[in-house]
């Protein structure tokens, strides 16, 4: 069992950075694939990021690719998502997984999530 609880969100004006974290509970961390998602109003949740479990390669969305940065610290059960020149549209609930058997782009593989956090981006 992994509980999972994002922090970070918040209001920043278009261009600004944010970075959200995931703690995790558990001594199993580190054998878990870790994604972010995150869902619109009204849209569909959609994925941004996944990191494998030793941190070692990562998978972004297209609309993410360049902006955002995923990073995982398995000595303190915490993954990261560095946000960069946000825009309006990256406005949304954030949401942290974990995936016991992969890290991918599917929010279908994954088998923990946490309770979200709120990022809004004005123009």
């Amino acid at each position: 069992q992994v509980q999972l609880v994002e922090s970070g969100g918040g209001l920043v004006q278009a261009g600004e950075s944010l970075r959200l974290s995931c703690a995790a509970s558990g001594r199993t961390f580190s054998s878990y694939g870790m994604g972010w998602f995150r869902q619109a109003p009204g849209k569909d949740r959609e994925f941004v990021a996944a990191v494998s479990w030793s941190g070692g390669r990562t998978r972004y969305a297209d609309s993410v690719k360049g902006r955002f940065t995923i990073s995982r610290d398995n000595a303190k059960n915490t993954v990261y998502l560095q946000m960069n020149s946000l825009k309006p549209e990256d406005t949304a609930v954030y949401y942290c997984a974990a995936d016991a058997t992969d890290w991918g782009t599917s929010e279908r593989l994954y088998d923990y999530w946490g309770q979200g956090t709120h990022v809004i981006v004005s123009s």
